[in-house]
């Protein structure tokens, strides 16, 4: 099973990576962006089981290592690996 989980940070933390990225996008031209914010995706390739328990596994995961709960969100995904 694969397990994607997308974390970011929570609204009203400050983002300055997400404000360069923005500034920068804006100096070459694509005035249109306004805002952005940034974020990891963390992909993990994980033995098969019930999908409840590892839901539960990858959360704790995360609540553990994987985001800083303080000031990261984080939702996850999970896929059947193809073979």
């Amino acid at each position: 099973m694969i397990a994607r989980v997308y974390v970011g940070l929570k609204p009203g933390v400050l983002d300055p990576q997400g404000r360069t990225i923005a500034a920068s996008l804006n100096d070459l031209g694509f005035d249109e962006v306004q805002d952005v914010t940034q974020g990891k995706i963390i992909e993990l390739k994980l033995a098969s089981g019930e999908r409840d328990t590892v839901e539960a596994r990858v959360k704790e995961m995360c609540e553990r290592l994987l985001a800083n709960t303080v000031i990261e969100s984080y939702r996850i995904e999970l896929d059947e690996e193809e073979e």
